[in-house]
């Protein structure tokens, strides 16, 4: 599909108000994306475990203006506040899919969200949010178009909320997702995220991720600005090559089953994200020393149990985690005891895959 493909023909329908909800999740990358082109391209394809736990709820109210005018009229609120500083992003959303969403300036909506995690607990709420806002903006479109199908709305959810924030494009479905324009796989796109479809292992279903706050503080560098670093980053061609066949060797490790393999794969995946940091210009460095202490007591934990658990880290302190349902008893225990120290306050977060986002009430009034 092209991007000409999401702009939708003449509404059937006339719906005068509405409320829609839904709750999207966040997502983890194994295969990290890193340096982005215009309108939010990737700069290399990516994927994602969808979680469970970690999610945004999200409710939209619409209300048909007596006076369509070309202002984005809304209000936003979150935890039941409203939330002025975040205005702009929605504002600046609202303009790059209006063609896409010709209804939004005839109607002043409401919107009002709430995060499962704790508020400034160091985990990205960008991804879960814009993604269950999209899938609420698309859900009023299908009322005023129901030939609307299933897979087209996945679709194009997907790319409205990548829109909004680039990872928000994996947190419509589950429980992989994989989102950028691959060689090996069968109607990837840059456009948007679609499930993964590979055959996956027994050995990777039910994975748990475990989310260690090691600092809840604003990151140093925005992800916005971390991206716009590797336009010029020394290494950068290396990089995207290097995520192309670690995606192809990730689909074969699904597949086989294989843990060690995998361990190895996403943990290097992390480490790569951080080194493109440390080598950009200006470079900078998002991990703290009590980051550096959790890999290595992770490190040292899986050589003499034996077990498969694994880390990888998003663009900040925090570490994720990771580890096969068969394990959790002893992984958790070696958390709670080892790990937790190293933690803000002791702080985590205990999720695991999940399968996609849920719509949970509608109601409309035509």
């Amino acid at each position: 599909m092209i991007e000409k493909d999401f702009i939708p023909l003449a509404y059937q329908q006339e719906v005068n108000e509405a409320k829609i909800t839904w709750k999207s999740p966040s997502n983890i990358a194994l295969v990290k994306y890193w340096g982005k082109k215009a309108n939010q391209i990737p700069a290399n394809p990516s994927i994602s475990f969808t979680l469970s736990a970690c999610a945004t709820t999200t409710t939209v109210e619409f209300e048909k203006k007596q006076n369509p005018s070309t202002d984005f009229d809304f209000d936003f609120f979150f935890e039941g506040r409203p939330k002025e500083d975040f205005k702009p992003k929605i504002t600046a959303f609202f303009e790059r899919t209006k063609a896409y969403l010709p209804f939004l300036e005839s109607y002043y909506l409401k919107i009002s969200s709430s995060n499962s995690f704790p508020h400034s607990s160091g985990i990205a709420s960008s991804a879960s949010g814009m993604a269950a806002l999209a899938l609420c903006l698309v859900d009023f479109e299908r009322r005023l178009n129901p030939e609307i199908s299933e897979a087209h709305f996945n679709r194009k959810a997907s790319f409205l909320a990548r829109l909004g924030s680039g990872s928000a494009c994996r947190s419509i479905e589950g429980s992989l997702v994989q989102w950028g324009a691959h060689s090996g796989t069968k109607e990837s796109s840059d456009l948007y995220g679609i499930r993964y479809t590979g055959e996956v292992h027994p050995n990777f279903n039910r994975f748990h991720d475990t989310i260690l706050l090691v600092d809840k503080g604003q990151k140093q560098v925005s992800s916005t600005v971390g991206h716009g670093l590797m336009h010029d980053h020394p290494f950068s061609e290396q990089r995207f090559a290097q995520a192309h066949h670690n995606l192809s060797s990730l689909q074969s490790i699904l597949a086989s089953g294989d843990l060690k393999a995998f361990i190895q794969l996403v943990e290097s995946e992390a480490l790569t994200l951080h080194a493109m940091m440390m080598t950009s210009l200006p470079y900078f460095v998002l991990m703290k020393p009590n980051t550096l202490e959790i890999i290595n007591r992770i490190w040292a934990f899986r050589q003499t149990s034996d077990t498969h658990l694994c880390f990888t880290l998003d663009a900040g302190a925090n570490v994720h985690v990771l580890y096969p349902e068969n394990e959790k008893k002893q992984v958790y225990r070696f958390i709670q005891d080892e790990l937790l120290p190293f933690c803000e306050h002791g702080q985590h977060i205990c999720d695991r895959i999940g399968f996609g986002a849920k719509k949970i009430t509608t109601t409309l009034h035509t």
